[in-house]
């Protein structure tokens, strides 16, 4: 069992920046790929970025290549995704995700463990 507790959401500008954090619980961390998704008001949940469990490699959804880097920390237990120049429609919830195994996916149903949520609001 693991547990996902976001961190690191709020209200921005347009152009700025914010880093969530997800904090996972439990001693195999390591063993899981994470991934952030989110939600806006009436859309579907959508991938925004993963990494695998050892780190090695990352994908990210169209939009927010070159803007946004996700990152952990296997120590800590933690995810990170560092997201830049921030616009209007990248508002949303946005959800920590955990999936075991060393392979990456982009589809909501390939995960198993979920966290809250945390919202990001940009304003224009």
């Amino acid at each position: 069992q693991v547990q996902l507790v976001e961190s690191g959401g709020g209200l921005v500008q347009a152009g700025g920046s914010l880093r969530l954090s997800c904090a996972a619980s439990g001693r195999t961390f390591s063993g899981y790929t994470m991934a952030w998704f989110r939600q806006a008001p009436g859309n579907e949940r959508e991938f925004v970025a993963s990494i695998t469990s050892s780190g090695g490699s990352t994908y990210y959804r169209d939009s927010v290549k070159g803007r946004f880097t996700i990152s952990r920390d296997n120590a800590k237990n933690t995810v990170y995704l560092q997201m830049n120049s921030l616009k209007p429609e990248d508002t949303a919830v946005y959800y920590c995700a955990a999936r075991r195994g060393a392979v990456a996916a982009t589809l909501r149903d390939r995960y198993d463990y979920w966290g809250q949520g945390t919202q990001v609001t940009v304003s224009s």
